[in-house]
């Protein structure tokens, strides 16, 4: 298994969701590795947790990466937070993630869930994606 190139999706996954122009025009640039100290906006995409497994290629460099994109929302209801998380959907569906090393083989959605904490909504958007080394 390799864990090498982690870094590359992330990078990648960023990069594609920070130059989607739907998902720019409702967050604008509110999309994070770590959250920022300050005063945040209504409504954010945080990039979250991340598990890779051995894909059990021939030769161990392939792996299978499950990681959560979190919209955090201050807005009443769970509307925005929706339609934030159909944005994130689009653009992963829509056009392919590229990365710098190695290639995303295939990326899915695995689950979302959708949860109130005591000022805030929280969807938390679950894929997994295949990378390659070639």
């Amino acid at each position: 298994m390799s864990y090498q190139r982690a870094g590359a999706l992330q990078t990648a996954l960023f990069s594609h969701l920070a130059a989607d122009s739907a998902l720019s025009a409702l967050i604008g640039d509110a999309l994070y590795d770590a959250v920022p100290s300050g005063t945040l906006p209504e409504t954010y995409v945080m990039m979250g947790e991340e598990e890779a497994k051995d894909a059990a290629d021939p030769l161990g460099q392939d792996a299978r990466h499950d990681f959560t994109l979190s919209i955090v929302s201050t807005a009443q209801g769970f509307l925005m937070a929706k339609t934030v998380a159909a944005a994130i959907g689009q653009a992963l569906e829509i056009a392919p993630v590229s990365l710098t090393e190695g290639r995303v083989v295939w990326l899915r959605f695995r689950k979302a869930k959708a949860q109130r904490n005591s000022e805030t909504r929280q969807i938390d958007l679950k894929y997994r994606a295949y990378l390659a080394a070639n």
